[in-house]
């Protein structure tokens, strides 16, 4: 059963396709010359709309031209307007952020497509149509004309024939009277034969004329039938079947014309597609974890949160402190902040007469210092890391570039005709000039990231970073604000009522003497470790170089014997002084702030004790709130 279901439906496929061929073999037998004689003008008119129907195919394309030229224009904008801005490549880490990029990437991509297929489809397609339109209507224009030449013949040969036809119905109607006269004359026995004989003669030339307009009719018959039949066979057929061969030649064209436009628009699809995937590809390489990584690892300071907040037990403190701790708390519209002071606020620890200039940090491009002292230390060490990276780069491609001028210059030296080597001198002195002071440079970061990395809080201490150490003689200030001076040989100082210190490490006067000054302030904030502090030493750091070779060996700082204090702070964090010079602290506990900090990371505080007297020492400026007095 199935079989014979099988069997028919595969008869009945065969026989359509049998009538389908058929069908395609009669319509291709079929001629408008032949079919459709005497539609001259519908035909006209018809031809005349498909080349119409071709130019508004044109008008569209031209419109999806301009449509795609203008979309591709606006994604290049869209493109333009959301890219990254520089302020934010910072965040260009981030996966998401990188996800966006690739996508503002894709997407210019696929602009170019767009523009690549309003390219193609003016060159390829519109230009094409635009010219089978135009050809189009000239050849229609001079079939049309052919055929009505042909019908204006055919008219004339028509009127031609009708001329003759009514000549010969006139002589024949004339050659009958003719003869209708002559019989009756020929009866007629009172006429005579004169008489007769005129009248015979009038019928004889009557019945000629007759003849010659027959004859001319017959003619002009046989010429209009030979015209009508070659004219309705051959010309006109020929006229009409040309004009079929245009409208099947605009049709085709119009076939071609979409298929074209599809093909342009399907060759630019595989590349459309991988933008697709490549857009597809950003959205999963975004990963949530590994962002909220790396914004752990951009913002953590390396700080650890504050523990719980003391009792106070009123009763059991020092009056005084009392009296400090509710003074400082009743004074209003003051100064509070977190961290180290402003210096416009508050006045300079100054070297003798003032005559050292600032010792500051120069700063980055970006407001940074150049030892980024003032970033937490996890983003300290990062930022200088970059930066050594960034130096040993340029060093390497300034020695390849310095290689590369020592070649050339052997080769000049070796022939001379090739070039002089004197000119490659100069260009040498520059390189060797810009690799030192790459490499001072590089050397200078990383003695920042040793002491970034190195120096605890825990094992440095700020009385230390002011001790300086010059001929084997040292100076320090003790918690008290005494100063003890011990020589190498053992030999004592006695105190000079006063804070003594020391300008600079043997380090820091070594690389001024070379001409090469670090610019260090060697910040000393729990977070980045104890360095050397040259703000309020101002000799320490930035200092003239030539203060410094005329060996100013010792610079002291104009402070009283008795230090009022400046305002209050409170302790943000507990504070264990395993070091000389620092004093520990709770967390809460109100303190005194006798001296600010100075750009070292430590702000001097004191303290009442159970004797009645003051305890006085450092603590770091990160761990404390301070609020001054106005």
């Amino acid at each position: 059963m199935l079989a014979l279901l099988a069997s028919g439906t595969s008869r009945s496929s065969s026989s359509i396709k049998l009538a389908e061929s058929e069908s395609a073999a009669q319509n291709s037998n079929m001629s408008w010359g032949t079919e459709i004689w005497d539609q001259n003008d519908n035909i006209a008119i018809h031809t005349n709309r498909g080349i119409d129907a071709l130019d508004k195919y044109a008008n569209f394309l031209r419109d999806r031209v301009a449509i795609e030229t203008e979309y591709a224009g606006k994604l290049r904008r869209l493109v333009k307007n959301y890219q990254p801005k520089k302020k934010e490549e910072e965040d260009n880490e981030y996966t998401s952020m990188q996800a966006f990029r690739n996508l503002l990437k894709e997407v210019g991509d696929l602009a170019g497509q767009r523009e690549v297929v309003s390219e193609s489809l003016q060159l390829q397609v519109i230009q094409a149509v635009t010219l089978l339109s135009k050809t189009l209507r000239e050849d229609r224009k001079k079939c049309l004309s052919d055929g009505a030449m042909l019908q204006q013949n055919l008219t004339t040969q028509l009127s031609s024939l009708d001329r003759a036809k009514r000549n010969y119905e006139k002589a024949y109607r004339d050659s009958e009277k003719a003869v209708d006269s002559y019989k009756r004359a020929d009866m007629d026995l009172n006429l005579s034969r004169a008489e007769v004989e005129r009248y015979k003669n009038v019928m004889t030339a009557k019945i000629q004329q007759s003849d010659d307009a027959k004859n001319e009719y017959a003619n002009q018959l046989q010429k209009t039938n030979n015209l009508q039949q070659q004219h309705f066979s051959m010309l006109l057929p020929a006229v009409l079947n040309r004009l079929q061969e245009l409208d099947e030649k605009r049709t085709r064209g119009i076939r071609e014309f979409i298929i074209g436009a599809a093909e342009v628009e399907s060759s630019v699809a595989p590349i459309i597609a991988r933008c697709m995937e490549g857009i597809v590809k950003a959205g999963e390489s975004i990963n949530e974890k590994e962002d909220s990584f790396k914004v752990i690892e951009r913002y953590q300071s390396g700080f650890t949160p504050p523990r719980d907040i003391p009792f106070e037990d009123l009763s059991k403190l020092d009056p005084d402190a009392v009296q400090e701790s509710h003074y400082s708390n009743s004074i209003s519209n003051h100064l509070t902040m977190k961290g180290t002071m402003g210096a416009n606020k508050l006045k300079k620890r100054v070297g003798i007469f003032n005559i050292f200039g600032s010792t500051k940090n120069s700063l980055t491009a970006d407001g940074q210092k150049e030892d980024f002292s003032d970033l937490p230390p996890n983003q300290r060490r990062k930022k200088l890391q970059g930066k050594i990276t960034e130096l040993q780069q340029k060093i390497a491609q300034e020695t390849n570039a310095r290689d590369g001028l020592m070649k050339m210059k052997i080769v000049y030296e070796a022939n001379s005709s090739l070039g002089n080597p004197m000119t490659v001198e100069g260009q040498l002195n520059e390189s060797e000039h810009k690799l030192e002071k790459l490499k001072l440079d590089l050397k200078k970061y990383q003695g920042y990231l040793d002491k970034a990395s190195q120096a605890q809080v825990a094992t440095s201490s700020p009385q230390a970073n002011r001790n300086q150490l010059q001929n084997g003689h040292r100076t320090s200030r003790h918690s008290n604000g005494s100063a003890d001076d011990h020589h190498e040989d053992g030999d004592d100082q006695p105190d000079d009522a006063g804070s003594l210190s020391r300008s600079g490490s043997e380090d820091n006067v070594a690389q001024i003497q070379n001409g090469h000054n670090n610019n260090n302030n060697g910040s000393a904030s729990p977070e980045s470790g104890l360095g050397t502090s040259h703000t309020s030493l101002p000799g320490s750091g930035q200092g003239s170089a030539n203060e410094n070779a005329i060996g100013e060996d010792t610079y002291y700082e104009t402070e009283v014997e008795t230090l009022n204090p400046l305002g209050t702070c409170r302790a943000l964090y507990p504070f264990e002084a395993s070091s000389e010079g620092s004093i520990p602290m709770n967390e809460g506990e109100e303190l005194q702030v006798i001296e600010i900090d100075q750009g070292d990371g430590w702000t001097r505080v004191r303290r009442a004790n159970n004797s009645n007297g003051w305890d006085e020492g450092f603590v770091p400026t990160s761990y404390i709130e301070c609020t001054l007095y106005a």
